[in-house]
């Protein structure tokens, strides 16, 4: 196994950033990897999940010792998104997932994806101010929806590796108005580790998880994380997610035109 360094700086700089901001690492890494670096977009699929897998293990773990977590919420999501994220590999699996039709199509789905990221963080606000939430007449209702939701996240989060943070998280906010934002950020939090660890073995199981890269990334990722979370006190986060959802968005079109 060889050490990258330019990848472990990549792991170090994204990590940063999701200390200083909460913005998932996917949304950064990922494109990050496939436009800087000119990595496979299975690749860096592939080996982003498990990376996300990872370092959002020790986020889980925080939420679930301070009790943070609705787990009712983490199932239903689970519900869907484990047959969808499953169902999803295997048609990547079996249409060849190094093609350059699958390249294509993961290019304008994690494109898709980052557009809708930039929109969720930067509309989050207004729209939980305006108070534009579905609200399920029934709480089996609500169940369905979430489990719906959850398989939507299955498959996209399996062909972009994006979804799972800022995305699911808004559209947690929207379902689930009465809960705690705590709550909701721990179960978020917490579906996104068995979603991300499926998704990442599915990838490894058919190929498009590098081994290396994914060792470098980690090196530099958890130094990064630990800094900007220091830091984040002092920062202005309005501006630097404004920031972010610009950036995103202009990368999320630009794969999408590719």
């Amino acid at each position: 196994m060889q050490i990258d360094p330019l990848y472990t700086l990549s792991g170090a700089v994204v990590g940063f950033v999701v200390g200083l901001t909460g913005v998932g690492g996917g949304s950064l890494m990922t494109p990050a990897l496939v436009l800087l670096f000119g990595v496979h977009p299975a690749t860096a699929v592939g080996t982003d999940l498990l990376f996300a897998a990872i370092t959002k293990t020790a986020g889980a773990t925080v939420h679930g010792c301070k009790r943070n977590i609705d787990w009712r919420i983490v199932g239903r999501l689970a519900a869907g998104s484990a047959p969808g994220s499953a169902i999803t590999l295997f048609l990547m699996d079996r249409y060849g997932v190094h093609t350059a039709q699958m390249s294509r199509t993961i290019g304008v789905v994690l494109g898709v994806a980052l557009v809708l990221t930039a929109l969720s963080i930067l509309l989050r606000k207004q729209l939980l101010a305006l108070k534009l939430r579905p609200r399920p007449a029934t709480e089996a209702t609500r169940t369905v929806v979430t489990i719906a939701f959850g398989a939507v996240l299955g498959v996209v989060v399996s062909i972009s590796s994006v979804g799972a943070g800022a995305m699911g998280l808004t559209v947690l906010l929207l379902l689930y108005p009465s809960a705690p934002i705590v709550r909701i950020v721990g179960a978020d939090v917490a579906h996104a580790v068995p979603l991300t660890f499926i998704a990442g073995i599915g990838h490894w199981m058919i190929g498009s998880v590098d081994v290396s890269m994914l060792a470098s990334l980690l090196i530099g990722s958890v130094p990064g994380v630990v800094i900007g979370a220091q830091l984040a006190p002092g920062v202005d986060e309005r501006a630097i997610r404004i920031v972010l959802s610009v950036m995103l968005g202009i990368v999320g079109m630009r794969l999408i035109v590719a």
